[in-house]
């Protein structure tokens, strides 16, 4: 396979998560013929330097790549900033991007699936993004890759061509969306999409993933992704900035190549009505609600003290 994506690697301040990332990542097949490039953001806080260090030491003897070019920011841009310039760079100068952070564990072939998907969908226009990531989904009858609207952040793949269409301006994609649009973007109420862009407005996340799909959603551009996860995120142990500690978004590791890709540009209706169903059934019961709500209250205590 010819002319292979670059790689980026997102990491801050969690050595033994960018490790594993890492040595994942060159089992890949196809890893020794990809350029890696390493975006290390600068520590925020004091308390982070130390650690931010560590990482940085980490990756200055990564090999197992065709190359490996380490940026380190002199100052902190945050996980959101961070990834929107790291991709508008790579993108400006290869046309095209794979995207990792430091929680990421992945299949032997998930480069291969990217690579694939990146050559297979490259002029298709209504094709914006690449997903390795998903749900433990109970439909195991479905294909092995299929379209839908939604664009996964553990793992993704784009073009320069798709993300020119990124929209940055939280009001500009709010200003788009009519009720019949927000209906359609949260998947009938089942995740809360909606709720993560009017979050992001209200200061209360700092997604770049929830404005990169919401820019996808009103361009009407689709997804691909694989119907078993060729990833598995380790960050929902409470350690990342942006995690809480949780366990509906585990999933096994799918091992087998990626043979199968769809050939009509379309949303896959099977496959929605399956990631609906776990969507709407993902929280569990009333008890194992309340169990989790009291770990994730346990992480955010210790992680204080």
């Amino acid at each position: 396979m010819q002319n292979l994506a670059p790689i980026a690697l997102f990491v801050y301040n969690r050595p033994e998560h960018t490790r594993r990332t890492i040595s994942y990542l060159q089992k890949n097949l196809l890893a020794d013929e990809s350029r890696l490039f390493i975006f290390s953001d600068a520590p925020k806080t004091e308390d982070d330097k130390a650690k931010v260090e560590q990482v940085r030491n980490f990756i200055k003897d990564v090999s197992g790549f065709k190359s490996a070019k380490i940026i380190e920011r002199k100052e902190n841009l945050g996980l959101a900033n961070s990834i929107i310039s790291g991709v508008t760079q790579l993108v400006a100068e290869y046309g095209k991007i794979i995207v990792f952070e430091d929680d990421l564990l992945s299949s032997p072939h998930t480069l291969e699936y990217f690579n694939e998907g990146l050559n297979r969908y490259a002029k298709e226009e209504k094709v914006m993004h690449i997903g390795a990531y998903m749900y433990e989904l109970a439909d195991k009858k479905l294909p092995e890759t299929f379209f839908w609207r939604a664009a996964t952040s553990w793992g993704w793949a784009t073009w320069g061509r798709a993300w020119n269409h990124f929209e940055d301006d939280v009001d500009v994609l709010l200003n788009q969306f009519d009720k019949q649009k927000t209906d359609q973007f949260s998947i009938n109420g089942t995740m809360n999409f909606w709720k993560q862009l009017t979050g992001f407005k209200a200061g209360k996340n700092n997604s770049w993933a929830i404005r990169w799909y919401a820019s996808i959603f009103l361009k009407g551009g689709l997804t691909l992704n694989p119907s078993t996860s060729l990833i598995q995120n380790i960050g929902n142990d409470g350690s990342g900035v942006h995690s809480n500690k949780e366990d509906m978004y585990q999933v096994r590791i799918g091992r087998a190549a990626i043979k199968q890709f769809p050939t009509e540009i379309k949303e896959n209706p099977q496959a929605y009505a399956a990631i609906k169903n776990f969507l709407k059934n993902r929280k569990g019961t009333l008890l194992q609600r309340g169990v989790r709500f009291v770990a994730q209250l346990r992480v955010k205590y210790l992680v204080k003290k």
